[in-house]
């Protein structure tokens, strides 16, 4: 080959290159400019007309007017999440169908390890955490104690003779109890109750120990039928800045919240799940959305797909690493 038609080929291949990398290019930035162009759907693996149901659909509203299309909420509940969660995990990738998921996402990575039809981590794509839900640490006004140290003291002076209760084995509650056990190196007795039952009992001194949400709890507080002595987040909560966290009164590490947030499938173009998460936190910084999940004592949050990806894996490896030591919760 001469050294002219060695040249040309060079020069031609470049050329080859040049275009498909500019194909390429284009293809990429066109694959999402119209996006959304028709209605979402999102997902929600709860009942319809619940709490959760109703943040789901405040959610769902302003997205609808931030995208100017239809949102439209579909209720899948049952089998603790999983059925309206392997839909979406195994739905197509184009952003049309999201997931609103919530701490029981994780909570089944540890009591149904290795038998759930999807991977709770590998199956998705992070879009946003959107809340946490701090839950309260209280106590019956009998029993003797004022701070998480005093109730720690009483618990490794009376080893298992104490009770805390739950709304249910597998609840958060439960969970959280049990990671007070853990953390602090005491010994509680947990009881079970079935939901709101739990609230009443400790109310009415059955069972002394209850970690529960601000909004139920606090009536009950402010009326003295319930000493409040700690708040489960990492720090203290803006929305009661008088209550230690229990990390302060010794348990070192504690943090528990419930929580919130919104998956995509697996392999959702990543310029489409940055913009859900770009229009979801800013549905957070609305006033109707801020004031109205404030009032519900939730910390909001929109950190964006990698810090949740982060989160939701400290999360599933908490779940997995706490459950088999609660005898009795692991589903096999």
């Amino acid at each position: 080959m001469t050294k002219l038609n060695m040249h040309r080929l060079v020069r031609h291949t470049q050329t080859i290159i040049l275009i498909a990398t500019l194909l390429i290019a284009g293809h990429a930035s066109a694959a999402t400019p119209d996006y959304p162009s028709r209605p979402l759907r999102l997902v929600t693996p709860v009942l319809a007309g619940g709490g959760a149901d109703a943040t789901v659909r405040l959610l769902a509203n302003k997205l609808s007017e931030t995208f100017n299309q239809r949102v439209v909420v579909d209720n899948r509940p049952g089998a603790s999440n999983i059925i309206g969660t392997d839909i979406v995990a195994k739905a197509t990738p184009d952003g049309y169908t999201i997931l609103w998921v919530s701490s029981t996402h994780a909570i089944n990575a540890g009591v149904r390890r290795g038998k759930l039809p999807f991977d709770p981590l590998n199956d998705f794509e992070t879009v946003t955490l959107f809340a946490k839900i701090p839950f309260i640490l209280v106590v019956h006004p009998s029993l003797p104690v004022k701070s998480v140290q005093e109730l720690i003291a009483l618990a490794r002076a009376k080893p298992g003779q104490t009770n805390y209760a739950s709304a249910g084995i597998g609840s958060t509650s439960h969970f959280a109890g049990e990671l007070l056990k853990k953390l602090a190196k005491i010994d509680l007795t947990h009881i079970a109750y079935k939901g709101s039952a739990a609230l009443l009992a400790v109310v009415g001194g059955e069972t002394p120990i209850l970690f529960t949400g601000p909004l139920s709890v606090l009536p009950h507080a402010k009326a003295g039928r319930l000493r409040a002595l700690a708040v489960s987040t990492a720090k203290r909560a803006a929305a009661f800045p008088e209550l230690p966290t229990v990390a302060e009164g010794g348990a070192p590490g504690y943090e528990y919240t419930s929580w919130y947030g919104v998956l995509a499938p697996r392999h959702t173009p990543a310029a489409i799940v940055d913009k859900l998460s770009g229009a979801i936190a800013g549905a957070l910084r609305t006033r109707a959305v801020s004031e109205y999940l404030a009032g519900e004592g939730f910390e909001l949050d929109g950190n964006g797909p990698a810090a949740f990806r982060d989160f939701l894996a400290r999360e599933v490896a908490k779940y997995i690493e706490l459950t088999p030591t609660i005898a009795g919760l692991r589903i096999d």
